[in-house]
């Protein structure tokens, strides 16, 4: 197939740089151009580097930034990978779908309008029809977003037990990443040897933005789903990978084994699809006493182009009717960019690109 062109929108951001780090040698895109904001017109990228973990190649670090504009971007791009902030996403966004591009979107702007799929694709694939629905769309514009890194580790696991043995309630202690507050992220002073139980707007976006993914679609729109959702946020001196706790009742009452199986063996329709992004196996059990850990599982998935791709999921108990359990996932790629490049791919296997 001819290679998509595509631009990545805050290039300069961490969000923006794994979008960057993904698309380098992909099978159906190819890399046109990066933008941010007029203060790194004309910077090399590999002058704006944020991202340690990974060697780029030097065409990549040769590219030079240019100034956002929807119109030029839509001249050179048909996919705009948006890793920008939340206060100039919804404007910028939605004038590239005016222009005919399709936008995958990190930011927070989109996610609840009724017309915008909220997309994780081994959960809720078919809400990618929701985009029909979009005005832009019959220009060849439209904007699929993906969810909160927060959102995004659980909802995963949560969507599998729901379909399996109807969960009933869920209660989620988080401990996310700094990473997870951009670049440069909390303070060093404030961070270092400490737990900070508030960041603001994550529990209300978590709670929101799940009744969303593991909704139904009705009638063009989605029907949020049902199950109570009660979270608790904290940030915690660990630079990538959030660690999240869950306590869930069930209806069908499951047994700890029924629950490791039901998530080991599932795999979903981009497993089925083989997309370059989707891991082998999207939820890894572990049964170690003390997994999964940030510094352990993080980069948990294969192939390499999956890799920080999977869930992991530990400590799975049972007490009376209740299942515990500890999940964790990578909170830029499976959580970030990588869950955007996993939604653009599975629009190409339904022919929407």
């Amino acid at each position: 197939m001819n290679k998509i062109k595509v631009a990545v929108l805050g290039a300069t951001g961490m969000i923006g740089q794994r979008f960057v780090q993904l698309l380098e040698g992909h099978p159906y895109f190819e890399l046109a151009g990066l933008y941010a904001s007029e203060r790194s017109e004309g910077k090399r990228l590999g002058e704006a580097l944020k991202i340690r973990d990974h060697t780029f190649k030097e065409e990549s670090l040769d590219m030079r930034i240019e100034t956002v504009d929807p119109v030029a971007i839509a001249r050179s791009s048909r996919v705009a990978f948006s890793g920008l902030p939340s206060g100039v996403a919804k404007e910028t966004e939605a004038a590239l779908a005016e222009e005919g591009v399709a936008v995958f979107s990190n930011a927070s702007s989109h996610r609840m309008r009724e017309d915008v799929p909220l997309l994780i694709p081994e959960c809720n694939p078919d809400h990618l029809k929701l985009v029909q629905e979009q005005s832009t769309f019959g220009n060849g514009g439209f904007i699929v977003t993906n969810a909160n890194c927060s959102t995004t580790g659980i909802a995963l696991p949560l969507k599998v037990l729901d379909d399996a043995f109807g969960l009933d309630m869920a209660v989620v202690s988080t401990y996310q990443a700094i990473s997870g507050a951009g670049y440069p992220g909390v303070p060093s002073l404030d961070i270092m040897g400490n737990v900070i139980p508030f960041i603001g707007g994550e529990e209300e976006k978590m709670e929101t933005e799940l009744a969303k993914v593991m909704g139904t679609i009705q009638e063009g729109r989605v029907v949020a789903s049902p199950v109570q959702m009660l979270v608790n946020c904290a940030r915690v001196p660990v630079i990538d990978g959030h660690l999240e706790s869950l306590v869930l009742r069930m209806d069908k009452d499951p047994s700890t084994e029924d629950v490791i199986k039901t998530l080991g063996e599932f795999r979903g329709e981009p497993q089925r699809l083989g997309l370059p992004s989707a891991p082998l196996q999207p939820i890894i059990t572990r049964s170690e006493d003390d997994r999964p850990q940030p510094s352990l599982d993080a980069y948990a998935g294969e192939p390499a182009r999956a890799r920080g791709m999977s869930v992991v999921v530990g400590r799975v108990r049972k007490k009376d009717n209740y299942i515990k359990m500890f999940v964790l996932s990578h909170n830029t790629l499976r959580g970030g960019a990588g869950g955007s490049v996993l939604n653009a791919e599975l629009a190409v296997s339904r022919q929407i690109l």
